[in-house]
């Protein structure tokens, strides 16, 4: 181990850090490597073997875990991009399953091509009725997550005859029977809640209108699923399809480094995705509305914000990522004002109250000089509300969306032919050696 309190100094001629240790002397190269666009990065392989020291990175706050091509974040400039696309010209021009194959494959797709997936998906949305009636196997009112990432990974137990990950063929189909899947699933989650029947997908429909439909849809009557509906839910699955190496894609990419397979790997992304800290906030922002009550009570409450002595949080405003507006939160302001426009104003006085909450704290020099400005959470949080999908959904709304994701991710992992299992290290700070001490001596 390096002497205690021992000093390193690091120069950097070019683009290669050099790493001394003044208390041996002993020099190393760290490369510096770079990427397409964004930071540099110190390859810091060699770190452990040349100087016996590991690096210490809580959080990740300062590690690139991986290479990879999929998708880029700017946090200062407000720019998120999928595969070099930028995320406002796809959210105008493409639809989800459009860029499901982008991040699939790393190229838009042809007419043809468009057609086949689209195809491919349809017919795979169906589940198998022996996992369907594992639902019944879950409480009334059992979380929708836990029965989403419990039947995710059952479908392992379906579908071993296509689950060789070094196959590339049975990682398309993967591909393919997840994503075409999971709504499916996820609406099953939601009549089983409501002890509804269970409605069955259909071919006809496009990707989120199928959704809408399983969601809503009774066997005693019709149901047309409303256009903006489908629209707005098709632009905020587009805006959560990916998200670099946010916890839970790092969380596929860590249980499929062991090579577990895929289904498995993407239940424990499912789970991951659970944690209030990631993929609940949205509901937090209705329980913040909720606590608020009225809008005469916004300025009280911006003010309890304000003191840090109150431990009152606003959520849906700010990212750890992003620090100037979030881009997708700029594309689906809109949409948000066009469905409660249309469908929940009136109905929902807590989506008048986000309405109003957003307008006072955009106008406040407090949050604008923090650059609090909303995030994506905060007017999922209200569209969701507004289609009537309830609190305990948004979570597996964003596990339908995110799947694309999380398996481009896997495939590109799996695809690597250096690709290793996983394995963080520790600052071990416990007790030193001892010896063990008989039972009658303590």
């Amino acid at each position: 181990m390096p002497a205690t309190g021992a000093a390193w100094i690091v120069r950097m001629p070019s683009k290669t850090f050099e790493l001394v240790d003044s208390a041996t002397g002993k020099k190393s190269s760290l490369p510096v490597r770079s990427g397409t666009i964004g930071p540099d990065v110190l390859d810091i392989a060699t770190l452990n073997r040349d100087h016996d020291v590991f690096t210490f990175d809580p959080g990740f706050m300062a590690t690139a875990s991986t290479e990879s091509r999929i998708t880029y974040i700017d946090g200062d400039k407000g720019v998120l991009l999928y595969r070099g696309y930028p995320i406002e010209q796809l959210a105008e021009k493409s639809s989800f399953i459009e860029v499901a194959y982008l991040l699939l494959n790393g190229e838009l797709p042809d007419k043809k091509q468009l057609a086949e997936f689209t195809a491919n998906i349809s017919r795979h949305t169906m589940i198998n009725e022996s996992l369907l009636r594992m639902f019944n196997g879950f409480h009334f009112n059992a979380h929708p997550m836990a029965m989403v990432s419990g039947i995710v990974a059952s479908m392992s137990a379906f579908y071993h005859d296509s689950m060789d990950i070094n196959n590339p063929r049975h990682r398309e189909i993967f591909a393919h029977r997840i994503i075409a899947k999971l709504p499916t699933i996820s609406a099953a989650a939601y009549k089983h809640s409501l002890g509804q029947p269970f409605v069955y997908p259909r071919n006809d429909l496009d990707y989120c209108a199928n959704l809408l439909h399983m969601f809503y849809a009774v066997p005693c009557e019709p149901y047309d699923v409303d256009p903006l509906a489908a629209q707005a839910l098709d632009l905020l699955l587009i805006l959560h399809a990916d998200h670099e190496q946010n916890a839970s894609t790092s969380t596929v990419r860590l249980a499929g480094s062991t090579g577990a397979n895929p289904y498995a790997a993407i239940s424990a992304g499912v789970s991951a995705l659970w944690g209030p800290a990631h993929g609940g906030a949205n509901e937090a922002v209705l329980e913040m509305l909720e606590s608020i009550g009225t809008a005469d009570n916004i300025p009280k409450f911006l003010a309890k914000v304000k003191d840090k002595a109150s431990n009152v949080r606003l959520m849906g405003f700010g990212h750890r990522v992003y620090k100037n507006f979030d881009p997708r939160a700029k594309i689906i302001r809109e949409m948000c004002h066009k469905v409660l426009a249309k469908m929940g104003r009136g109905d929902n006085p807590l989506l008048e109250l986000g309405e109003r909450l957003e307008e006072i704290a955009l106008k406040d020099d407090y949050f604008i000089s923090r650059k609090l400005y909303p995030n994506v959470d905060f007017y999922s949080g209200i569209i969701y509300s507004a289609l009537g999908i309830p609190r305990s959904m948004f979570t597996v709304m964003f596990a339908v969306a995110r799947t694309a994701g999380w398996v481009a991710h896997w495939q590109e992992m799996i695809s690597d032919p250096s690709y290793k299992i996983g394995r963080p290290r520790q600052l071990y700070t416990g007790p030193a050696r001892r010896e063990y001490t008989d039972i009658a001596r303590r």
